[in-house]
């Protein structure tokens, strides 16, 4: 292994979470998106003392959220330059990547030929086919498809496509294969699917559950990332959460699953208590899934609290040795229109023990920095795009 200026990286990504329109939102319908002032307004302040002292409303002010007389963590925001506000165009350019073909999303369904060619392939009808709820779909065609075996498809404001099918009617290795197939089938640059997504589910009609045997197919990233170049260097990477679904499990050493964000910071306190070199890479999705997407901010707000409840521990765990980096991948305004995510800036707060006191970074132009600095901190080989901030936090 090369030398590290920190022995361990943490990065979190708290999925979702804007800090503003971004100057080109106008392209993307977003004017006026800005996923935490929103939520904070509408929870009239937002309690997050933790995140607070780490410098959050020194970026923007966030209504409840006091700004630090001295911060702890270097903190600034950070512009997309991918052509996309999607999860994986987000991750892949944190990771070093740049993103100039956007995936595709459709509002309207899948096209009829992608739909008849899987009709063709899987020798089973398709019925659905529309942007929809994981669970509402289910209560709406759950029925007929036991009825006449159809497979359930639909998509959401990401560039998904989603296969739905009882365990008791089509058994799970069908419907994994039915996936591998989906996945084939979009690969072609006329479609962009970022991602094709198992969901299988048992009961009966009005009592359905989606079971634990979800499985995504994502793409390999168009590029090799930063994450490729520690685990060729022999540095550890452990993905927590989807971030290994993300990345197509490209560069990563371990993949811990996670239920919800709770078990995703238990999973990211437990790795401070292990013995590795390299990084951990968290992404808390609930804050996207659960309460952007439905349009929530009341539980978006309270899941934003009970994540900044948890820092303590993190804070406590932290050594010298151990620099915290947390972060968001694109906005998901619930109050905005739509169901969709917003074109925003997002947060960058940089915490290390080693450091008596954080202040204000310039303006990233790319979250492409984030990787840059990982690259730069672990001396391995810099990503094409990004620029490192690490020497402006170890002065």
């Amino acid at each position: 292994m090369s030398h590290y200026t920190y022995k361990r990286v943490h990065l979190v990504v708290l999925d979702s979470v804007g800090i503003g329109e971004a100057p080109d939102a106008a392209q993307f319908n977003d004017i006026g998106s800005d996923t935490l002032g929103h939520i904070a307004e509408h929870m009239n302040g937002l309690r997050m003392p933790n995140i607070a002292k780490l410098g959050l409303s020194n970026i923007k002010n966030i209504k409840g959220v006091d700004r630090a007389d001295q911060p702890l963590a270097y903190y600034t925001k950070m512009k997309e330059a991918s052509v996309g506000k999607d999860t994986m165009t987000g991750h892949w350019e944190i990771m070093g990547l740049n993103i100039d073909k956007p995936f595709k999303v459709y509002p309207d369904g899948f096209p009829t030929e992608l739909i008849q060619q899987l009709e063709e392939k899987t020798g089973r009808k398709v019925i659905g086919n529309k942007p929809a709820s994981g669970t509402a779909i289910l209560d709406e065609l759950g029925e007929e498809h036991m009825k006449t075996g159809a497979l359930i498809v639909y998509t959401s404001a990401d560039p998904v496509l989603q296969i739905a099918a009882h365990e008791e009617i089509i058994p799970i290795e069908e419907l994994y294969r039915i996936c591998e197939i989906a996945r084939e089938l979009t690969l072609d640059d006329k479609y962009l699917v970022g991602r094709i997504i198992a969901r299988p589910f048992l009961g009966n009609p009005g009592d359905f559950k989606r079971t634990s045997n979800r499985h995504d197919y994502a793409l390999k990233p168009f590029e090799r990332t930063v994450m490729n170049e520690l685990k060729e260097s022999g540095y550890d990477v452990i993905a927590i959460g989807k971030i290994s679904d993300i990345y197509n499990g490209e560069g990563v050493t371990e993949s811990l699953r996670t239920k919800h964000n709770m078990d995703g910071m238990d999973k990211l306190i437990e790795t401070f208590d292990r013995e590795f070199t390299g990084l951990s890479f968290l992404n808390l999705v609930d804050f996207d899934a659960l309460y952007g997407h439905r349009r929530d901010p009341q539980g978006y707000g309270e899941a934003l609290e009970a994540f900044d409840a948890r820092l303590p521990e993190v804070f406590e765990k932290m050594t010298d040795d151990d620099l915290l980096i947390i972060t968001a991948d694109h906005g998901n305004d619930p109050v905005h229109a739509g169901t969709d995510h917003t074109r925003e800036y997002v947060p960058l707060l940089v915490y290390s023990k080693r450091q008596p006191a954080g202040r204000k970074l310039p303006i990233r132009e790319t979250f492409a920095d984030i990787g840059a600095t990982v690259a730069d901190n672990f001396n391995v080989k810099m990503p094409p795009f990004g620029t490192s901030f690490l020497q402006d936090i170890i002065r």
